[in-house]
């Protein structure tokens, strides 16, 4: 009996490690996702913003990332994105006019993965003077931030992107199968074990 209790206690051990794999599968493989823009995607603002912001739920990294605002074809976006705590933050020039915008994003998440995703906003007047530009913007921004946690990033078919982008867990399903033939082998090993001490047992008593 003192052969089968090892045993026995590593088969406990696999199947704790096959399990705990299993259930960290899912948040292991999960990526950053926007929670929200400013201005909110499909909203009015009465002016063209200084600046657009997509919120993440972490942090992203600063490279790799890249964001257009675009209207009338042309692109309003000024300078690199700004990543803020956990908010990348992208410039307009001045200028900008009234009418509907596009906001293309591509950031790289916080477990090294590109995510991407889309949104759009009209403004009912433009930035059409770098005094009336500045002035204008920043009413236009403090007035989009209370409404950006109302509605998530995307449109249509452009908000999936970063889900689609996710990779199966390969790894830990291989790790997860290995597991638990290891489990299976243990269990037969002291089955088997248990069986001829058994044996032996029986045959001492015989004699």
């Amino acid at each position: 009996m003192r052969t089968i209790r090892p045993l026995l206690a590593a088969v406990v051990a696999a199947l704790a490690f096959a399990s705990a794999l299993l259930f960290s599968a899912a948040p292991a493989s999960a990526h950053d996702v926007a929670e929200s823009t400013a201005p909110a995607n499909g909203s009015s603002v009465a002016v063209v913003p200084a600046s657009v912001s997509i919120t993440f739920n972490n942090r992203p990294l600063a490279i790799g990332s890249g964001v257009t605002v675009t209207s009338g074809g042309e692109n309003w976006a000024d300078g690199a994105v700004e990543i803020i705590d956990n908010q990348a933050v992208q410039k307009l020039r001045e200028g900008a006019p009234a009418g509907e915008y596009t906001v293309v994003w591509r950031v790289v998440s916080s477990d090294s993965h590109p995510i991407e995703g889309t949104f759009k906003f009209t403004a009912a007047a433009g930035s059409t003077t770098a005094s009336g530009g500045s002035a204008g913007a920043s009413p236009s921004a403090s007035a989009a931030v209370p409404t950006a946690g109302t509605a998530a990033p995307g449109t249509g078919n452009g908000q999936p992107a970063a889900d689609a982008s996710q990779p199966f867990p390969w790894s830990i399903v291989g790790l997860a199968v290995v597991a638990v033939g290891l489990v299976i082998f243990l269990a037969v090993t002291a089955r088997r074990k248990l069986a001829a001490s058994s044996d032996a047992d029986s045959g001492e008593s015989a004699e």
